[in-house]
């Protein structure tokens, strides 16, 4: 096979020279044989060619590669690797595919698009993020990725050179390689020194970038920027070098260019009133900046960039004051230039006029003197050895000097500027490592190129030498690694063209000499350049010049004029001008000019620590300053020195045209670069080898086609490819096999992908032969079965319409039977019913004439009988009244005699004696023990003092009281009835102003309403129309609903995003938590003390819960919360005195204080008296007597005290029967009121007679048993020998008198406190009726002053409002019976279970007995564990102390797998539980303190397991289910509905929690986000593989050649790297998830949000891939694809997850898959993939379709103009600008309410909690 191949064959595609684009492409069209001079060819317009072909003066021509080659990614992948590959690549890359990025090795190409492209996003950033360099699309994001991976993997610091023409993007490259440092490896704190760096680019931009002719942004300087890592690899600090600042530019700008941007920003920005004393104008009017002719940039506002950049200068740290100066230093440089300088007559002076306003501006802006400064700028200062004389200078030299002293001072200045930022990104901490980027000028050559020129181009010299020996070495390390034989490779040195600028007597050496001569010129420079390096090969003397040299650099011969070098190289400014600025009156320009000792400004700015590779060339000493040439050769030297000690990686920028078109390419600019920047150099040490490399994987799954079926089973796919290859290629020295690639000569790759097509071909011509057949038989069968179909569809047809005819005919007859029937049926029943109604009228008038008369009849029998009853019923009642009333008078005069026989018959004699019989015999026995009852007799009596003058002492108040109320009646009833009319009326203007506003409002709202009316109406007349235009247009009806579905959509992505804003203001808030927890890990978390409020309905567990409570004493405990409830019902609703109620719960507090304290004591006395029985006394008959006395006298005092309280209720009601009947125009209901209160006065009054009548007797009986006590013991003394009395009787007597005077005296406390309470009822009752007729008086005056239809308004009104009160109160009486019928309820309830239990045990108990002793036990056992369980009632009781440990064990403490096997969500139960103990208790600081140390404890565990998915799962779930406990429990109607009537028992009563529940909502939504965070983070990096690279369909997917990045990434895997994910294994860690997330428990919405949310994930990650990698946009990788979502959405529907929107979200990845596998030729193909992509953005569609990449030769690309037909198709959408998705897009989570089924009283906790401590309830 291999000898058959010619690579000159017919049909072979080559590339010829050509003059305008360099290289043009041809196809042979005969085989050439070799020694034939002439190659027969034809271009790609058909044209015919013969090229001539020679031995050495004109080879044979490049071979094109490959269809399937074209547009690598990586240059060093194609086949053949030559000038015109390279270059057509980069071009259809550029142009068809519009990307803008290629690597050529270890070189990223970029080109320039003068375009802004959406592809340097912060999601660009994070799909690159932790990529390797080969897997992804070129970018520079994937270099500086490479970079910051190789520092953190290597320990090495690394450098990223950018480099490349003026215009070719070298800024903006570097400026996005530093936004990717800054957003990886962002500060870890609060320093945001990463900004600091961002934000010095718009201010070097400013100082140090001008429009040019080439680029509107052009970098006229260079610099090489450190950006210092930590250990962490965390930005800590950066350091700037910069090089070769174009000073020239200052004083003057070649036409259509501008001088620095920060002198228009400063002129813009001129009429801010800060700059006012600049005395800047516009840019026009100097001339510094009006050299040019054209101020203005296109699509640039300098005001605004001005406004920029003083931002960066106040972010940088630098003040306002330095700022002032340094734009005062920029406008005095503006004035410089406007500075006039006139000539003399003579020529050779010049002077400078004295009203000059520009050289003042000058003066003061920089602090100098104005007349030295006049003087200097004219005369010159020369110092001889003998003498110093002052020169004048002409005109000319005067403005040389000028502009000499212009760009001294910018240069200054920008030194200044560059070593502030340097100070202010510097950083204290140790520096670990560091990354460089440098931004530096590429080769340049005009048609005219000077000093600048010469100084870039020697830099890039070193640049490329560095370049060549990195190139050279990677190479060879590649060779030993894969153990290939090493053959030396000859690659271009520059080393001599370096030592002839910068060797001894080198071309700076020579031209610093040249400055030191006195009188020494740039043409004496040239001369002497000529005779020392004549004999040069680098060097050349042009033809036509003297003063011109040519230097052969590596890119190309640049000829380089000799005038200026020499005043450039020197830089001379005149000293005298210099001093005059060291002695400026401002610090910060003085200090500008202050020379450094011996160390240039980049230098000493420098803080990298490197070592060099060499010792660095002595600088000779000199007396004067160093020249430029010696500053840029040492600070170079530096640089170099710096680049050898990283690793580096090279950027090399393209600038495509250079009329800045938009994707335009002009091949022979692109050559031109491409030689200067290295890139071509690349290529061809790459093909001088072997520059084809495949892994055996990769070949062996590319060419297993042309394999043997034994080699293709063979477990050896290494033996198998070696097998192949020494088939297929006979020559050995075309590959070399590797340790793990295969290595092949430039060319080989081609061939097998020739012999790969062809055996591809024959296999499709096989099956198109097959397939074709087979398309024809199915053809005909079609056509015979469409013929069969159509003759037995005919034959129907007409015995169809046969049998049509007969049924017409037949229908025909019937419809005429039918109407003829119908119209003499209706004949007749029109007349039937009009015969039916003449006689149902006239029977009608008869029937009602005979009732009328009967009514008649019917009404005079009812008034006789009426009126006789009447006179029946008087006159019953007359009688009836007459005998009541004689009945009465005689029964109360039995009454009155036999109450009189009573009281004598109680004070005589003989009745004591029937009371006191038997009782002498027994007194007499008590003489001993009457000593130990009299000391407790005497301390009640004082009891019963101190409680009589109480009461005397409250009458006495009251008493008071009444007089001060009689005196006010009397005296200022006049004027406080004036008072209370005029709050009266205020409250009715009141009344009315509401009633008007009441009046408006309701206007306003029946205006409304008859505006919504009209709306309505017009609404429903818009909406007949549009059923009209509905029905007239039925196409129309998909737009519409296609319409309304978009506005539900919106509607719905509107609530989205709102809930997505405020759970990113969660995530926010949690950001920050965590982060002021990582900030002070030591101090302990504050805790979170929501404050909880109680419902009206619970102020008290007992009180009702009606909205309008009646006040009284037995509700209210004390006097705070009586005046607290006052308030808060007002002064009408609490229905008393305010004042009153205060004084007498006052009053009631300290009875009741009294109360306790007395009963104390008389516990006490008896306690004392029970011991003193046992004792034996003497009698002590004085002291006895004694005591008797005294009791007599209290006894008295109380007689005395009672018949005060007596006389005084007397008075009392006499008041109130005055008051009342001065009253006598009130109501029925005050009388019925005053009735009241006097029977119950009357009823008090017998009470208190009948206390008075019982301690009348009592004292009878103490009296009466003194004197016995007396005569007993008279009888002892005389006789003591007598019978001894019966002792045991004696002691029951005395016992039977104790108890007697223990309870008369109990029941007079009482009664004088029911006594009191009444006294205080009626005294309160009394002022609301004194209230109540004042205001019914006040009302009735008012009523009276109205006019009668005012009056008959006023009082509906009054009536009206009453009826409101009272049925208010109805109400209110209501809900009290309501709760009272439901609390008995419930006790009956409880009462039955109680029987039922009893009944249960009693049965049992009886069983029992009769059965056996084994069962027994058991039955026993069962009872009492039923038991128990209908008394747990669902809470959990535990102590304060103990909340710590419930905490600990619950959450701190707990594991999932400890609760695997119990009730899912278990702790959120209990801790719930515990919750509704705290609430049925009325704990508010329990609760409290246990909802905070729960959510406390929540946020410590999941911060300490923020990497754990299934402990995150488990809080998640806990977290839910608590949120749904307090809801479901809460007693709110909204959450009771799914409830049981258990659970509604067990609802909150004391508390509402709703704040509780927020925070909990929140705390849950915090969780939700973690455990996205932590499932996201466990799945992306299998996506990729899975997704895009696993095989999941066998020998489907195809390899590709590979470049040099996918040969070398950053992951060392030779190998034995990590194995690839798989589909399985991706949807095996979903099922975990899932399962993790069921067996906690979580509600199925939230799984379904998870899911959802993972799946997104899936897809924005697996189609941002898509979007940049090249390699896996092909028709395999689609098929993959499809199939690997078929098998994600099947996962869904498996676990009843497809309702949960998840499959949703891979329908932007589907219609990727679906786009890489349609067809993409014609218009129709355009317009269904069109209407097919409608999730994928314009930018998405297009991106695939350039990146789409036949695996085949049969497959073909997609053509430039089919893409722009899409884009066409696609202009109409809206589509965001962002071309790749956000990774970190989160839905709104939603946790909707489910309530939990579970008893609570059923809940069992297992011991392995360890929660003894727990008491459940």
């Amino acid at each position: 096979m291999a000898g058959d191949y010619h690579p000159y064959s017919k049909f072979t595609r080559v590339w010829i020279p050509d003059p305008e684009d360099v290289w043009k492409a041809a196809e042979i069209t005969r085989d050439y044989k070799e020694g034939e001079s002439v190659l027969h060819l034809k271009l790609e317009d058909e044209t015919p060619l013969e090229y001539p072909v020679g031995q050495k003066s004109n080879p044979l021509p490049f071979l094109r590669n490959p269809d399937i080659l074209v547009g690598e990614n990586d240059l060093t992948a194609l086949s053949y690797l030559h000038e015109p590959a390279v270059l057509h690549n980069l071009r259809v890359r550029f142009l068809e595919s519009n990307n803008i990025y290629t690597y050529c090795g270890i070189v990223l190409v970029a080109i320039n698009p003068y375009e802004q492209l959406q592809i340097y996003g912060e999601e660009v950033i994070n799909a690159y993020t932790g990529q390797n360099m080969g897997d992804m699309d070129p970018h520079i994001f994937a270099v500086a990725e490479e970079a910051y991976k190789q520092m953190a993997r290597d320990e090495r610091n690394q450098s990223i050179i950018v480099s490349g023409e003026s215009g070719a993007g070298k800024t903006v490259s570097a400026k996005y390689a530093m936004r990717f440092f800054a957003t990886v490896g962002g500060s870890a704190n609060d320093t945001n020194v990463e900004e600091k760096v961002l934000a010095s680019s718009p201010i070097m931009e400013a100082i140090g970038n001008a429009k040019t002719t080439r680029n509107d942004n052009s970098s006229r300087f260079g610099k090489y920027i450190q950006i210092v890592f930590s250990r962490h690899y965390h930005i800590i600090g950066a350091n700037m070098r910069t090089y070769l600042l174009e000073k020239s530019r200052v004083v003057f700008q070649a036409e259509d260019e501008r001088n620095y941007h920060i002198f228009y920003q400063l002129c813009a920005s001129s009429t801010l009133p800060e700059f006012n004393d600049l005395s800047l104008t516009s840019a026009e009017d100097f001339t510094y900046t009006s050299l040019g002719e054209n101020i203005f940039i296109e699509g640039v506002n300098d005001a605004e960039d001005f406004q920029k950049t003083r931002e960066a200068f106040t972010l940088l740290g630098i003040k306002d004051s330095s700022q002032s100066s340094i734009f005062k230093v920029i406008a005095s440089i503006l004035h410089l230039g406007n500075v006039q300088i006139c000539s003399e007559r003579d020529g050779e002076s010049c002077r400078i006029s004295r009203d000059d306003l520009h050289l003042k501006h000058f003066c003061r802006l920089l602090g100098v003197e104005l007349q030295q400064m006049e003087h200097w700028l004219c005369h010159r200062k020369l110092v001889t050895a003998s003498e110093t004389y002052v020169k004048n200078m002409s005109s000319k030299q005067a403005a040389n000097a000028r502009d000499a002293l212009a760009k001294h001072i910018y240069a200054r200045m920008f030194d200044w500027i560059v070593e502030h930022i340097n100070k202010s990104l510097q950083t204290s901490s140790k520096q670990h490592s560091f990354i460089g980027v440098l931004d530096i000028y590429g080769f340049e050559t005009f048609e005219v190129n000077s000093f600048e020129q010469f100084c870039i181009n020697y830099a890039n010299e070193k640049l490329q030498q560095q370049f060549n020996s990195h190139v050279f070495k990677l190479e060879q390390e590649e060779y030993m690694k894969e153990q290939i034989p090493w053959t030396l490779i000859d690659f271009y040195d520059n080393q001599p063209c370096i030592d002839l600028i910068e060797a001894r007597l080198g071309i700076l050496d020579l031209l610093d000499e040249e400055c030191k001569v006195p009188k020494g010129t740039d043409q004496n420079w040239a001369q002497k350049l000529y005779k020392q390096h004549s004999s040069s090969v680098h060097f050349q003397k042009p033809r036509m010049s003297n003063i011109s040299f040519i230097i052969n650099h590596f890119a190309d011969k640049v000829e380089y004029h000799c005038e200026g070098f020499l005043e450039k190289n020197r830089d001379t400014v005149y000293e005298e001008q210099i001093n005059i600025l060291k002695a400026s009156q401002f610090q910060l320009v003085a200090d500008l000019f202050h020379e450094k000792d011996d160390v240039t400004s980049s230098s000493k700015t420098s803080r990298v620590n490197v070592r060099p590779a060499k010792s660095l060339p002595k600088a000779p000493n000199k007396e004067h300053r160093k020249t430029v040439g010696l500053q840029f050769r040492s600070s170079l030297h530096l640089l170099m020195e710096t680049l050898n000690a990283t690793t580096p990686h090279y950027v090399r920028c393209i600038k495509p045209n250079d009329l800045k078109e938009a994707f335009s390419f002009d091949s022979s600019r692109a050559v031109q670069q491409l030689r200067a920047c290295g890139v071509l150099e690349t290529i061809r040490i790459s093909a001088a080898g072997y520059p084809s490399r495949w892994t055996y994987p990769d070949f062996f799954s590319r060419y297993r086609v042309l394999m043997k079926k034994s080699d293709i089973t063979s477990a050896d796919k290494k033996l198998a490819c070696k097998n192949l290859l020494e088939t297929l290629v006979k020559d050995s020295d075309m590959f070399q096999f590797g340790k793990t690639k295969i290595f092949f000569r430039a060319g080989q790759v081609a061939y097998l992908e020739k012999l790969r097509a062809d055996k591809f071909r024959a296999a499709c011509i096989k099956i198109q032969k097959t397939v074709r057949g087979w398309l024809q038989r199915v053809r005909y069968r079609k056509i015979r079965k469409s013929a069969v179909t159509l003759q037995r569809y005919g034959r129907g047809y007409l015995a169809r319409r046969f049998a049509e005819q007969l049924r017409l005919t037949r229908a025909a007859l019937v419809c005429q039977k039918q109407y003829r029937m119908v119209q003499t049926r209706r004949a007749y029943l029109r007349v039937r019913q009009a015969v039916i109604t003449i006689q149902a009228f006239t029977r009608g008038m008869f029937t009602r004439r005979i009732y009328q008369e009967f009514l008649l009849h019917h009404k005079a029998m009812i008034i006789q009988r009426s009126v006789r009853g009447w006179l029946q019923r008087r006159k019953f009642r007359r009688a009836r009244d007459a005998a009541v009333t004689i009945q009465c008078a005689y029964r109360r005069l039995r009454a009155k005699r036999q109450l009189k026989q009573l009281k004598i018959e109680a004070r005589s004699a003989e009745h004591l004696k029937k009371l006191n019989t038997g009782m002498e015999n027994k007194i007499v026995q008590l003489q001993r023990k009457m000593d130990d009852q009299s000391k407790e007799l005497r301390h009640q009596n004082e009891q019963l003092v101190v409680t009589n003058s109480s009461l005397g002492s409250e009458v006495t108040k009251l008493q008071k009281q009444l007089e001060h109320l009689r005196s006010r009646r009397d005296e200022g009833q006049l004027t406080s009835l004036q008072d209370e009319l005029q709050t009266a009326r205020e409250e009715l203007r009141e009344a009315k102003k509401l009633q008007e506003e009441h009046g408006s409002e309701k206007l306003r709202l029946q205006q409304r309403v008859e505006e919504l009316e009209r709306e309505n109406c017009l609404l429903k007349s818009e909406k007949e129309d549009m059923n009209q235009k509905l029905l007239q247009h039925s196409k129309s009806v998909e737009e519409d609903d296609s319409s309304v579905s978009q506005r539900e959509v919106s509607l719905q992505s509107e609530l989205d995003a709102e809930r997505q804003r405020y759970q990113n203001l969660l995530k926010e808030f949690s950001r920050l938590e965590q982060r002021y927890d990582n900030l002070k890990e030591e101090v302990s978390l504050s805790k979170f003390h929501p404050g909880h409020r109680r419902n009206p309905s619970n102020q008290s567990s007992l009180e009702s819960d009606s909205n309008y409570p009646s006040i009284s004493t037995s509700e209210v405990g004390d006097t705070e919360d009586s005046i607290q409830l006052v308030e808060e019902m007002g002064v009408e609703k609490a229905a008393m005195d305010i004042s009153l109620f205060m004084k007498l719960q006052k009053r009631v507090r300290e009875l009741e204080q009294e109360r306790k304290r007395l009963q104390a004591n008389v516990d006490k006395m008896e306690e004392l008296a029970k011991r003193r029985d046992s004792e034996v006394k003497s009698p002590t008959s004085e002291q006895e007597t004694a005591d008797l006395a005294y009791n007599s006298l209290k006894r008295q005092e109380l007689e005395s005290e009672n018949k005060k309280l007596k006389n005084d209720l007397n008075e009392l009601r006499k008041t109130v029967a005055e008051r009342v009947s001065q009253n006598s125009s009130s109501s029925n209901e005050q009388q019925d009121g005053y009735n009241v209160l006097l029977s119950q006065l009357k009823s008090a009054s017998e009470e208190l007679e009948a206390r008075k009548e019982e301690v009348l007797i009592l004292r009878t009986q103490i009296v009466s048993a003194a004197q016995r006590q007396d005569k007993n013991d008279h009888i002892q003394d005389e006789n003591n020998s007598k019978e001894p009395i019966d002792e045991e009787e004696a002691l029951k007597a005395y016992h039977g008198l104790c108890e007697s005077k223990k309870l008369l005296e109990a029941q007079l406390q009482s009664q004088s406190r029911q006594h009191k309470d009444e006294l205080e009822a009626l005294h309160t009752q009394i002022e609301l009726l004194k209230d109540d007729i004042e205001k019914k008086q006040e009302i009735l005056n008012y009523t009276m002053s109205l006019s009668p239809e005012a009056q008959v308004e006023y009082s509906v009104q009054q009536e009206i409002t009453r009826l409101t009160n009272d049925n208010l109160d109805l109400k209110e009486l209501v809900e009290k019976l309501e709760k009272n019928e439901r609390k008995l309820k419930k006790q009956l309830r409880i009462y039955m279970k109680k029987v039922q239990e009893l009944e249960v045990s009693q049965a049992a108990a009886a069983a029992a007995a009769s059965q056996t002793g084994r069962s027994n036990p058991e039955l026993s056992r069962q009872v009492t564990v039923q038991r128990k369980e209908k008394d747990f009632e669902g809470m959990l009781e535990y102590s304060k102390e103990d909340e710590g440990l419930l905490v600990k064990s619950l959450i701190a403490d707990i594991r999932p797998n400890t609760v695997s096997a119990t009730v899912p969500c278990l702790p959120a139960y209990i801790l719930f539980m515990c919750i509704r103990h705290a609430d049925y208790i009325n704990d508010d600081q329990k609760v409290a303190s246990l909802l905070t140390s729960t959510i406390n404890a929540i946020k410590k565990v999941l911060k300490k397991n923020n990497d754990d998915f299934e402990m995150t799962s488990f809080w998640l779930a806990n977290t839910s289910r608590l949120l749904h406990c307090l809801k479901q429990y809460s007693g709110d109607e909204v959450f009771m509905t799914q409830n049981t009537t258990k659970q509604n028992e067990h609802c909150l009563k004391n508390f509402d929690l709703a704040e509780y529940r927020q925070v909990l909502s929140d705390l849950s939504i915090q969780i939700y986000q973690q455990l996205i965070k932590v499932a996201e983070s466990i799945i992306q990096p299998m996506i990729v593989s899975a997704m895009l690279e696993s095989e999941s369909i066998p020998s489907l997917a195809g390899v590709k050649p590979m470049g040099y990045r996918n040969r070398s990434s950053s992951m060392d895997n030779d190998g034995s790297g990590p194995s690839s994910y798989t589909l399985e294994a991706l949807i095996r860690q979903l099922g975990q998830f899932h399962a993790v997330m069921r067996d906690h428990g979580l509600d199925p919405e939230i799984v379904g949000q998870v899911v959802r949310q993972l799946f997104n994930c899936i897809n924005a990650v697996t189609l941002n891939n898509l979007l940049l990698r090249k390699d896996v946009c092909s028709w395999s990788t689609g098929m993959q694809l499809r199939y690997n979502t078929s098998q994600m959405e099947e996962w869904l529907r498996g676990n009843n997850l497809y309702q949960s929107k998840a499959a949703a979200t891979l329908e932007p990845i589907i219609q990727a898959a679906q786009l890489l596998q349609v067809k993409k030729k014609t218009t129709q193909d355009a317009e269904a993939i069109c209407s097919l992509c409608s999730s994928l953005t314009t930018q998405q569609i297009v991106k695939i379709l350039n990146l789409y990449t036949p695996l085949n030769e049969f497959e073909e690309r997609v053509t430039v103009s089919f893409i722009r037909n899409i884009q066409n198709r696609l202009q109409e959408r809206n589509d965001p600008p962002q071309l790749l998705l956000d990774t970190k897009q989160t839905f709104p989570v939603l946790f909707p309410y489910t309530p939990s089924a579970l008893s609570l009283e059923t809940l069992h906790i297992p011991a392995s909690l360890n929660l003894d401590f727990l008491i459940r309830v």
